[in-house]
């Protein structure tokens, strides 16, 4: 007998989990570079398309379709006869299949930036038809790990930490991005381009994880199921929250400033942490789960960018696979019957920690021999050039997934020795003034003879752009009516000022400033370059610096005259 209460909470439930990829494509295109955006999105789109037939054919069958300790049988295409309760077999089947496309759509953004279209493409079948199926059984088919007692309500192990490991394995395999770290290893921030998308992708996955978790009671029938569905929703919400607070906190200690990314990389943490044990675990229990994973998953982040070297451009590894462990052993701690901390001992922790182990065993062993044989016969990664021209252009054809906007992007370039000196920008910071009076070369030009002088000269200044408006104020001050303002991008040898993204220092050698050039005659050069340094005068590094030059000529084009005449504003 179908229940008309279980069918519909199940399908919305599936329907918001399927809108997760939407989240995912959000917050990866945000939280990467703008020349891979279409890329991005892509792959979204593409590993749910994949992964939706590939699961039909095979991976629910394997998944479902028996009770064996490790596998449960080859159903291709669904055929065989199914009992879920309650729900029609092809209910029960787009439910699984929204998880499915989630663990592989994880992998998308810790491969970011460098990974081959068609070998993701290869990996996404790969994952859905084989790799996540066997675990998936071990844990929710009835295999071996659910016959110990192993507990993961709604995919911290079967989902998340899938992904998350293949995430880092995939990641490992690829190498970092180009300009991802210096000549002696030193990580530098490569920011994402659009925060907005980021958040708001964050925003869509919270909602998402609504049906997610509290969908995962697959009904909605009696009263002990919708206590249960209102218990999972709220532990769901309170560890998500606490994350945040516990991830903004951390950063905001750790770093000087609350960190954007990694604070909501935090909620995307303590959601992941809590799926495991939603169900099983009271108010106090999910704060803790989720205060420990906003923290975590900033130190994580740290970890895999200067220690391991693991570029992961989104943070995925950190949120999905380390809070994806964690959130699973936290059933085996918080658990309100036989969780260690609720008087139950030590088994059911130890069963938890064998399904971490033995699923990442498995994942890691399985997807080396995949992406190994992609590697081999497809290739991984794009070719340096296609890397820095950007994915978008050369496996899409797209020149821009922002077209009518200029997407300048010169991160990828290794700016930090100066093509004037061996000394590069680690070995400045501890040299002495004279070696670095050294290694830059210094251009002096003699004063022009009275008769090459023009009287006409052009003041360009390289200055902050915070500081525009005070300038401008200075310059007008003293007479300056018109100017020419052009945004740049600065390059210095300084070390400067140390800011950091996700934990790792911004590259000071890329710095957006302000270039405004002024002409004149009539007023005194010294009097400009006075009014501009009152104005501009900070004391630290990135005031900015100001260039004199003699000009030889000037034209105005309305009215053909020239030299001082032409620089003359009055009519």
């Amino acid at each position: 007998m179908y229940n008309s209460a279980d069918v519909t909470w199940t399908l919305v439930a599936a329907f918001m989990v399927f809108f997760m990829q939407a989240g995912f494509a959000l917050c990866e295109a945000g939280l990467t570079r703008a020349k891979n955006t279409g890329n991005i999105l892509m792959k979204n789109m593409m590993d749910f398309c994949i992964g939706t037939p590939c699961y039909w054919l095979v991976g629910f069958g394997v998944m479902f379709a028996g009770s064996g300790a490790l596998i449960g049988g080859f159903d291709p295409f669904i055929r065989g006869s199914y009992d879920f309760g309650t729900l029609p077999v092809w209910v029960y089947v787009v439910f699984q299949t929204v998880f499915c496309a989630t663990a592989a759509t994880i992998v998308s953004g810790s491969m970011a930036e460098r990974t081959k279209f068609s070998a993701y493409c290869l990996y996404s079948a790969a994952i859905s038809l084989i790799v996540y199926p066997i675990s998936g059984h071990w844990i929710w088919g009835g295999g071996w790990l659910a016959q110990l007692g192993f507990h993961d309500f709604a995919g911290s192990t079967a989902v998340h930490f899938v992904g998350g490991v293949t995430a880092m394995l995939g990641a490992w395999m690829l190498g970092p991005r180009i300009g991802k770290y210096d000549k002696d290893g030193k990580p530098r921030a490569i920011p994402g381009h659009n925060m907005t998308a980021m958040a708001l992708g964050v925003f869509i996955l919270w909602f998402c994880w609504f049906g997610f978790n509290g969908g995962s009671t697959v009904s909605m029938t009696g009263d002990d199921t919708m206590i249960s569905a209102g218990l999972i929703c709220f532990n769901t919400n309170l560890a998500a929250a606490l994350a945040t607070c516990a991830a903004l906190i951390t950063t905001w200690v750790r770093y000087g400033k609350p960190d954007v990314s990694l604070t909501f990389n935090g909620a995307l943490a303590g959601l992941v942490a809590i799926t495991a044990g939603c169900d099983e675990v009271d108010p106090y229990g999910a704060a803790i789960i989720g205060i420990v994973a906003g923290v975590l998953v900033v130190f994580s982040v740290e970890f895999f960018d200067k220690i391991a070297r693991i570029d992961d451009p989104v943070g995925a590894v950190s949120v999905h696979c380390v809070n994806g462990a964690w959130g699973t052993l936290a059933v085996g701690l918080f658990a309100t019957d036989g969780g260690l901390f609720y008087g139950g001992g030590f088994a059911r922790l130890g069963i938890q920690a064998l399904g971490v182990v033995s699923v990442a065993a498995w994942v890691l062993v399985s997807m080396f021999i995949i992406f190994s044989l992609i590697k081999k016969f497809v290739g991984l990664r794009v070719s340096e050039k296609e890397e820095i021209d950007g994915l978008d252009v050369h496996e899409h054809g797209l020149a821009s997934a922002y077209a009518g906007f200029a997407i300048a992007d010169a991160s990828y370039a290794d700016l930090s020795v100066n093509e004037n000196t061996d000394l590069g920008q680690s070995d400045l910071a501890k040299a002495s003034p004279a070696q670095v009076a050294a290694a830059v070369r210094v251009q002096k030009e003699e004063p022009l003879p009275p008769e090459l002088d023009s009287g006409m000269h052009k003041v360009s200044m390289i200055v902050q752009l915070a500081k525009f408006d005070d300038l401008k104020r200075a310059l007008n001050a003293v007479g300056i009516t018109g100017m020419t303002v052009t945004q740049v991008m600065g390059c210095g040898l300084q070390k400067g000022s140390g800011k950091k993204y996700r934990g790792a220092e911004i590259d000071s050698t890329l710095i957006p400033k302000v270039k405004v050039e002024v002409v004149v005659s009539k007023i005194p050069v010294d009097k400009i370059i006075d009014a501009a340094t009152k104005a501009l005068y900070t004391g630290h590094i990135g005031d900015g610096k100001i260039f004199v030059y003699n000009v030889a000529k000037v034209v105005k084009v309305r009215t053909g005259e020239v030299d001082y005449d032409a620089l003359q504003d009055v009519e």
